[in-house]
């Protein structure tokens, strides 16, 4: 949950001044993913440079001078105001002009270690900073490698697992570059025996020849000898890696290290590696974090415009150009629309003007073979569809608010297109192309169970009702995360829905994973184009909400119940028996935009209430049936972003417990729009008042009367919709509520506490 950035220009002369410039506002855009530190390196003054033109390899035997690097607690504000006291300083030349430079940066979000200068990134491979990596990402082996590491003399300033990448290259890259070095003439044994001189010759050939057999040797040895083993098998590639020159000098390029590297690593990452080796270069790679190669050139009308039809051509394209590395399109639109999405196991080196990109292979590295292979990526590059103006806050305050107010148009956007009115001459239908060639398969599962986390989860919980109702086909609702702990069954007459706003959280990828290979029929609802979920699920929707950066979930979360509806008319098929009820569906999703729209006039309102709430340490939000789902994602947003302990509670559950909290002191809010629930919801509302709870009603135009009787209760009354539409209007005053309480109580709506917008890490 971290946000990794990195700029090269190439053959067009940018200052330093303007160089910090992009990566701070690079990590301005991604500042949504984690904000409790942030780093970034650039060149020194001294820095090697040379002119493009010439033929003169970059590796050089004589180093560059070491990279800078800058690391500061807190946000990018706090980032940018320390650089440049450190500039002011050191008396850093800012006006100084490169004609090729890399630089890189992160924005993060604590996972290993607390948020302080030593564990931000760049993280480094030691004095000198040879080797520099930025990571998104967890790497599970890490106290494995970083005891591997201790051994062979590297010490750890850190307690991040993402030190163990630099170090690990710079002993790749010593290992290569060891002169005389020649692994050939080693065999796995002596490797072993002289890296591990304690462990002797006689248990290391013993177990590299036996099954394991309990009581051969002590377990606690066993196992220290397996983890010896599991590590040191791999120098064998290390050492083959240099290749000697006509001057008997050993070099090793940049992606050979990096490829070596990525096989001894295990978990999620994406990382971005610079080095003073290799100056004026940068290599990525991935395997389950996002990553987006853009791509701006500066003389396009030579190239007539068909410079980047397909990614191939990069690698024979040294023109002028200015490259970017980014975990999300948000960093990039303000440069360009042209990008390339980088696919797990693909190592991307950016190398005076070039992009090359090749395709790990870990199966080969393991026989000894070569690691890596030229990638297939003739594939066209991606055409961002969005605008500058989509990723700025405009006229409003903070994110969250107009994403609030952006509802509207967000749901015409999601319904675009997928929407038949119907008339004289055709009936009234949905379009789902993404679908269209697996509906047969979705209506015969056995079940349809949705997955997701959060906000999406709650989102699928409010389409639940309807989708059982028009499909006829039981649906069950996991959280990823409990799925996976459970290892819950997954048949493949199931049908799995994903659904995750940025198709990359971490939990929903692993359940994916495991619904794959049980064999279930995989569909995603992503609001990100080209995410993971997009690319491995069988089928999906797009909810085209538009790009959301505030860290509580406003728009995505009713777009998702819209497209879900579609889903449910979609699956449902048009029978004579549903016809009425599906026409009246459709219809409500034609006037939804207009009824959010009405029922945004409420934020003056919910801003009053905000006020007599701002001292409250705790609210309950009681719903039930399509309202279950608004009690959960309203008590959500409020302690998301509010910082206040709130609770979602099924009003059917009210006297098994509940009930006990209730006094004349704790705020209340009762969802009792009207459904088929609504008589319902009445009799809690008389329980809780006869037990004197201080009582806030959500309920429809008109009944304030009927649920609210005396005046006894705060009331909120919203338009009345089709039932299975009703989340998506009574969640926006809560959106509002939670909005405004937290402005009020003086926190930070977009940055709310300990939390980050994209799950990346389990």
């Amino acid at each position: 949950m971290c946000g990794i950035f990195a700029y090269l220009n190439y053959n067009v002369n940018r200052e330093r001044r303007y160089i910090l410039q992009v990566l701070f506002n690079g990590l301005r855009r991604l500042e949504y993913r984690g904000y409790d530190s942030a780093g970034i390196s650039i060149d020194n003054d001294f820095s090697f440079s040379r002119d493009p033109s010439t033929s003169q390899s970059s590796f050089s035997p004589s180093l560059s001078p070491p990279p800078l690097v800058f690391r500061q607690e807190g946000n990018i504000e706090s980032l940018v105001r320390s650089v440049y006291q450190d500039v002011a300083a050191t008396e850093l030349n800012l006006e100084e002009s490169f004609s090729i430079h890399a630089g890189i940066a992160h924005t993060r979000w604590a996972t290993h270690g607390e948020p302080a200068p030593r564990n931000s990134h760049p993280q480094t491979s030691g004095p000198g900073n040879d080797f520099l990596v930025v990571h998104n990402g967890v790497i599970t082996n890490y106290e494995v490698l970083k005891e591997t590491l201790v051994r062979h003399g590297f010490t750890f300033e850190s307690e991040t697992d993402t030190e163990v990448i630099p170090k690990l290259a710079k002993f790749v890259f010593d290992k290569a570059n060891e002169e005389g070095f020649h692994c050939q003439t080693l065999s796995k044994k002596d490797i072993i025996t002289t890296q591990f001189e304690e462990v002797s010759t006689e248990k290391i050939t013993g177990v590299l020849q036996m099954s394991w057999k309990q009581g051969e040797f002590d377990r606690e040895e066993i196992e220290k000898m397996r983890n010896l083993l599991k590590i040191l098998e791999k120098p064998t590639v290390v050492c083959s890696l240099g290749k000697v020159s006509s001057s008997g000098d050993r070099t090793v390029t940049f992606s050979q290290v990096v490829l070596e590297v990525m096989r001894h690593l295990e978990g999620a990452y994406a990382l971005i590696f610079k080095s003073r080796h290799y100056p004026n270069e940068l290599i990525a790679c991935k395997r389950g974090s996002p990553l987006l190669l853009g791509v701006k050139e500066l003389n396009e009308d030579v190239c007539g415009g068909s410079a980047f039809h397909d990614a191939k051509f990069l690698s024979k394209n040294g023109n002028p150009k200015e490259l970017f590395l980014s975990s999300d399109a948000n960093a990039l639109i303000e440069h360009t629309k042209k990008v390339l999405v980088i696919e797990d196991g693909e190592v991307v080196h950016l190398k005076e003007g070039c992009v090359s990109i090749l395709k790990f292979d870990n199966d080969k590295g393991r026989n000894g073979a070569n690691l890596s292979r030229p990638a297939s990526v003739q594939r066209a590059l991606s055409i961002l569809e969005m605008e500058v103006e989509q990723i700025n806050k405009g006229k409003y305050e903070h994110y969250m608010q107009k994403e609030i107010h952006e509802q509207p148009e967000s749901l015409t956007t999601t319904m675009r297109g997928r929407l038949i009115r119907g008339g004289s001459c055709k009936a009234k239908a949905v379009l789902l192309g993404g679908l269209k060639d697996h509906l047969k398969t979705i209506r015969r599962s056995r079940r349809i169970v949705f997955i997701g986390c959060g906000t999406s989860y709650n989102a699928a919980l409010a389409a639940r009702p309807v989708l059982e109702e028009l499909s006829g086909v039981p649906v069950t609702m996991e959280i990823a995360s409990d799925l996976l702990d459970r290892q819950g069954p997954i048949y493949r007459e199931d049908t799995a829905v994903f659904v995750s706003q940025s198709g990359e959280t971490a939990d929903t990828l692993r359940a994916l994973e495991y619904a794959l290979e049980n064999g279930a029929l995989c569909v995603g609802i992503t609001n990100t184009v080209g995410s993971v979920i997009a690319r491995n699920t069988h089928c999906g929707i797009h909810i085209n909400a538009g790009c959301e950066i505030g860290v509580a979930s406003t728009k995505a979360y009713t777009s998702q119940i819209a497209v879900m509806a579609m889903l449910a008319l979609a699956i449902g098929g048009d029978t004579i028996s549903n016809q009425e009820r599906r026409e009246a569906i459709i219809d409500g999703l034609f006037d939804l935009p207009n009824k959010i729209r009405e029922v945004l006039k409420l934020d003056q309102e919910m801003k009053d209430l905000a006020k007599l709430l701002i001292a409250e340490q705790s609210l309950l939000v009681f719903g039930r049936g399509y309202n279950f789902a608004t009690a959960l994602e309203g008590a959500l947003k409020v302690k998301e972003v509010a910082l206040m302990h709130s609770e979602g509670i099924l009003a059917g559950e009210m006297k098994h417990g509940p009930l006990a909290l209730v006094d004349e002191n704790l705020p209340i809010v009762v969802i009792a729009t009207r459904d088929a629930c609504f008589s319902k919801q009445q009799s809690v509302i008389q329980q809780l008042h006869a037990r004197k709870g201080r009582l806030i009603v959500m309920c429809s135009k008109g009944d304030a009367a009927s649920v609210c009787s005396g005046g006894a209760c705060r009331v909120i009354e919203v338009p009345q919709v089709e039932d299975c539409l009703q989340p998506v209007v009574n969640i926006v005053p809560l959106q509002l509520l939670a909005y405004h309480l937290t402005v009020l109580r003086g926190y930070n709506v977009d940055q709310p506490r300990n939390l980050a917008k994209s799950v990346t890490t389990q």
